[in-house]
């Protein structure tokens, strides 16, 4: 059962963040922040699935609203509403009784790992504390442009991303699929890694053809990146 937390991203406004704690006999000792996708809030089924069996396997995991998801609304806040709402649930986890000494994995699916990762890359190049305190990004499903709008990317604050990042990529993720993003990898010199889900979405679901159920392909992921997070 997660335990429901209250997060106030400015004087006017707060979300709800979920906390779905590792077992203690099995805790590694870091917490994992998780933004949702533009089009659905912390409660779906995807959503809830990656925060639990994340905390099944070690992980201290904590997904949560942005203001609009909140508030019941469909469009996404400003870039500058996004990226606060991530900063202050970053900080209730490293203050959350229990979390602290954590090291912080962030991240999240689509446009909540995008969020995350401007996050992380405007905290390296300002050296801000924040970016001391991140110890690397997991994306689920990295948006690299619009559907249909390849030539739109979203790859230029990347490279000042200084820690380690995972993506976990479809192979037929329609905002960008493994072999769009790995070339960008590489000329960016990112700290990258990426794991391949054959025959993915953008939700990481494969048809059957691709000879596995889409339980076995979501815990090949989560087992990814928990061996991913133990190596980091």
């Amino acid at each position: 059962m997660a335990q429901e937390l209250s997060v106030a991203v400015n004087a006017n406004d707060k979300v709800t963040a979920l906390l779905y704690l590792a077992a203690k006999k099995s805790r590694l000792g870091v917490t994992i922040i998780l933004g949702h996708g533009a089009g659905a809030n912390q409660t779906s089924s995807f959503m809830q699935l990656f925060a639990s069996g994340l905390a099944e396997r070690g992980l201290d995991a904590m997904t949560f609203n942005f203001v609009y998801t909140e508030l019941g609304k469909s469009v996404p806040d400003s870039k500058a509403k996004l990226e606060a709402c991530i900063r202050a649930v970053m900080e209730t986890a490293l203050k959350q009784k229990g979390l602290q000494g954590n090291r912080l994995v962030i991240g999240g699916k689509s446009m909540g790992g995008r969020i995350a990762s401007q996050v992380a890359a405007e905290a390296c190049e300002k050296e801000d504390s924040l970016a001391g305190k991140i110890a690397g990004l997991v994306f689920l499903g990295y948006p690299l442009h619009p559907p249909g709008n390849p030539s739109k990317l979203r790859v230029e604050h990347l490279p000042n991303i200084k820690m380690p990042m995972l993506f976990v990529q479809g192979t037929r993720d329609s905002l960008g699929t493994v072999d769009e993003i790995r070339p960008f990898i590489k000329a960016l010199k990112l700290p990258a890694r990426i794991y391949a889900v054959e025959g993915g979405d953008h939700s990481l679901k494969a048809p059957k053809k691709f000879g596995k159920t889409q339980e076995e392909i979501y815990n090949a992921a989560l087992d990814e990146i928990v061996s991913w997070v133990k190596e980091i």
